[in-house]
């Protein structure tokens, strides 16, 4: 998967946006406000093709204990985010798109009534 992919992917879920609010090098995904995905545009034009996501944290442990290409960032709360890095040949892109619809879906599930609703309503 290449990045433009990945970026095209994100944005067309429903009511995502995305900034840079840390700085001008990691780009993330919100939706109504509140982060599902993050990525380094360096570590991308380094080589190393990697997404922040939001997970369960029993199946981010278990995600963890299973592939090599996905672990826990320094940066990031280590229960509820894994790092899955996209180009070690282990993650298919149809795996990594599940991902990314696990995180954007708890994210929304742990959105306030009212901004579910207002996202239903886009």
């Amino acid at each position: 998967m290449n990045i433009e992919q990945l970026h095209k992917y994100c944005l067309n879920k429903k009511g995502v946006t995305e900034s840079f609010p840390f700085n001008e090098d990691t780009l993330v995904f919100k939706v109504r406000g509140k982060m599902f995905a993050l990525l380094s545009l360096k570590h991308w034009e380094q080589g190393r093709h990697s997404i922040n996501l939001k997970c369960n944290p029993e199946w981010a442990k278990e995600l963890r204990e299973t592939y090599e290409s996905i672990n826990s960032d320094w940066h990031m709360n280590k229960k509820h985010w894994n790092t899955v890095v996209l180009n070690l040949g282990e993650i298919s892109d149809a795996f990594a798109f599940e991902l990314i619809n696990h995180s954007y879906d708890l994210v929304v599930k742990g959105l306030t009534k009212k901004l579910r609703e207002e996202l239903n309503n886009l």
